[in-house]
């Protein structure tokens, strides 16, 4: 059962490229930066032990390699200034999960790198760092374990019956896919190649545990499970 003692080590795994720099800070500033978002909106429970992350957006300049204009405008438009002002920094106030160590709190890079993902115990949050407002939290709850997949391109959500997957959906960013139900309790992932990913989950019926495998690219099970 999910309500005892949180972890307070966060977990920091930065392997996709990303566009930013983020601190976990001990706790709330008390001066607050001129930007703050509060993750989900008007929660209730953002005080108790929310994650609070300060992030600094990096934006890429012009003529820099990986210049990604948007909507076919340049930096001369009054969009570019617009850029200018989002690379101040913000702080991120996620609010929290569950208290227990088995429930992850941290930060992780994205297949996405102006994207960051932020965990506070077991309640994920997809933020984009360029535009604040726009956020997603994932419907898994509690995440168990987070999973940068780098070949594939995907960020992987661990559940206690399934998995979601976090990568390029309909030309932009957002969930891929999120697999049938794999387990009773408890999902375990053995390995990854080749954009298989084979793991294990619990059968209540037989009580044993059933070994699976999905496609990568849409997170359907395979018939294969060698």
């Amino acid at each position: 059962m999910i309500d005892q003692v949180h972890s307070t080590v966060p977990i920091v795994d930065l392997r996709f490229p990303h566009r930013w720099q983020a601190e976990v800070l001990a706790a709330r500033p008390l001066i607050l930066p001129a930007r703050h978002y509060v993750y989900p909106r008007a929660a209730e429970e953002v005080e108790r032990g929310a994650l609070e992350v300060l992030v600094r957006p990096e934006l890429v300049r012009p003529g820099a390699p990986g210049l990604v204009r948007r909507g076919g405008e340049t930096w001369e438009t009054a969009a570019d200034r617009r850029h200018a002002q989002s690379e101040e920094p913000f702080l991120a106030t996620c609010a929290l999960g569950f208290r227990d160590p088995a429930a992850p709190t941290g930060l992780w890079s994205t297949p996405g790198p102006e994207e960051i993902c932020a965990v506070s115990g077991g309640y994920a949050y997809l933020i984009d760092t360029i535009t604040p407002d726009r956020f997603t939290m994932l419907p898994c709850r509690p995440v168990l374990k987070v999973l940068p997949a780098i070949e594939d391109g995907l960020l992987l959500f661990v559940g206690h019956r399934s998995i979601w997957a976090w990568g390029p959906a309909s030309g932009r960013e957002g969930p891929a896919w999120e697999s049938e139900k794999l387990s009773d309790e408890g999902v375990t992932i053995t390995g990854i190649e080749n954009s298989v990913l084979r793991g294990t989950g619990w059968s209540m019926q037989t009580d044993k545990e059933t070994a699976f495998a999905l496609d990568m690219r849409t997170g359907m099970r395979m018939s294969n499970t060698r």
